[in-house]
């Protein structure tokens, strides 16, 4: 395997380096995209089934939408139109010409409107849910979408920010402002839980300011999180749409009088954005550290086989091993590659498998195994008899990987109650910080110029006239997360 660098020489060259030698993913043939390789894509199919499962318990169904948009949809909503019209890939043509050898555009098969690359899914599916919905009888109506969108982004990074990127959105129509804005909180705990629970990643919850607003929202909901380099990723947002999406696209349903009402939206998502915070999250200088309950391959088990007289009898062993723990729901992966144990170690530590085994003839003739730990290096040995054990060892890591992070990140968060010492903690390091702030969006601008800081969230509003903003010193409306971010 290739070197990895190490974090504190450059974090952003590690992080592509554990990407890379990990078989993650790679880079694709057009400039920003992604290719998703196996062990990637069996990392996100993993979140995608806990979380589907999560999604479909709460009362959601899902459901597929095309990829392509009228333009004249996008542009029923001024704000979400604006929001995205830098971002969007135009189909213009239906075929190409053979020429002589080479492609070209038909110039005959130009389209009468031009199409749009789904970006985010609002538009099409308002315009299906004018058709769905006519009477309260239909409400709510609650639809979730696994798919892909195109965004085409500038600055591309693998997984954090792509031109093509896989995702979850959801979609959801009410009868009621109270009805839709309790779906766009239900969401931000399921997803606090999917982090957390799963990911072992903890976050900050709280409401994003104007400018940060998903555009087209009444209100938007982020999932913040903090990376090894003490920088923010937005992981996952919720937003309360209000009217704006019904009223665009003449959505309006009759109650039980007959009398004709508008419809409330909610939408959310999060993408294979979670993986680069998986990544910088818990990984080290040897790669990956993947918490258990999303692990591909949460144990590996690595026989260390000199000649001996018993190879049949030393392969059932192996075999019962492998059996047991899959029969207690665990997943293995036997590695009978020619590789020297020593490269094995270093190839499964770095691909983050929570758990390796050990079974040499020492282990064979003792019925024993030998435990190692990636995330503590602590090593063990367990009796055959006490392989269920193993489940309550996966759940310790799980467990200690959640409590390492949020340690990490409650020891980079502080509060400043003077620009100064704002200032001054950033320019030491990156870090979160509490501030109040006066909820003007020319305090937030200037901010971000001087500092590169940005308000992640809303914590909470202030009612307090002796409460200030740490920039202008006007009276303080919110009481604010700020942090540098990607």
């Amino acid at each position: 395997m290739a070197k990895i660098t190490k974090q504190s020489e450059n974090f952003s060259k590690w992080y592509t380096d554990v990407i890379l030698e990990n078989d993650l993913a790679d880079y694709g043939p057009v400039k920003g995209t992604m290719v998703v390789k196996p062990y990637g894509f069996a990392l996100w199919s993993n979140i995608k089934k806990i979380l589907n499962k999560m999604i479909e318990d709460s009362g959601h169904e899902n459901a597929y939408f095309p990829l392509f948009i009228p333009k004249s949809f996008l542009e029923k909503e001024a704000k979400h139109v604006e929001g995205f019209a830098k971002e969007c890939a135009v189909v213009t043509h239906s075929k190409l010409v053979s020429n002589e050898g080479s492609l070209t555009v038909d110039p005959d098969s130009k389209l009468e409107e031009e199409i749009i690359v789904r970006p985010t899914s609002e538009t099409i599916i308002w315009h299906m849910f004018k058709k769905w919905i006519t009477s309260y009888r239909d409400l709510p109506l609650k639809i979730n979408q696994w798919a892909n969108v195109v965004r085409w982004e500038m600055r591309t990074r693998l997984f954090l920010r792509t031109s093509e990127f896989l995702w979850q959105e959801g979609h959801t129509a009410h009868a009621t402002k109270e009805e839709a804005m309790e779906e766009t909180l239900k969401i931000v705990d399921i997803y606090k839980s999917l982090f957390e629970d799963y990911l072992a990643i903890p976050t900050i919850i709280g409401r994003k300011s104007n400018l940060e607003r998903f555009a087209g929202a009444d209100e938007t909901f982020s999932i913040e999180t903090m990376m090894k380099d003490k920088k923010a990723l937005q992981a996952g947002t919720s937003h309360y749409l209000g009217t704006n999406f019904g009223s665009a696209f003449d959505v309006k349903f009759q109650n039980k009088e007959n009398k004709e009402l508008p419809v409330y939206a909610t939408s959310w998502g999060v993408s294979t954005r979670m993986i680069g915070a998986l990544i910088m999250v818990h990984g080290d200088d040897m790669g990956l550290r993947i918490p258990p309950r999303i692990a591909p391959i949460q144990v590996v088990i690595v026989p260390i086989n000199p000649k001996n007289d018993n190879p049949k009898e030393f392969a059932s062993f192996i075999k019962k091993v492998d059996k047991t723990l899959s029969d207690n729901h665990i997943r293995t992966k036997i590695d009978i590659s020619e590789n020297s144990p020593g490269f094995k170690f270093n190839h499964w530590e770095s691909k983050g498998v929570p758990l390796r085994i050990e079974i040499g003839m020492k282990e064979f003739n003792e019925g024993l195994i030998t435990i190692s730990r990636r995330d503590s290096k602590d090593k063990s040995q367990l009796n055959l008899d006490s392989l269920d054990k193993l489940s309550g060892i996966l759940d310790d890591i799980q467990n200690k990987m959640f409590e390492n992070a949020k340690n990490f990140m409650n020891d980079n968060l502080f509060e400043s109650n003077s620009f100064d010492d704002f200032q001054e903690k950033l320019s030491k390091d990156n870090c979160f910080i509490k501030a109040y702030w006066d909820g003007s969006d020319d305090t937030e601008l200037q901010i971000k110029e001087k500092t590169k800081a940005t308000i992640r969230c809303i914590l909470e509003d202030v009612n307090d006239s002796s409460k200030h903003c740490i920039f202008s010193k006007n009276a303080a409306k919110h009481l604010v997360v700020f942090a540098k971010a990607y």
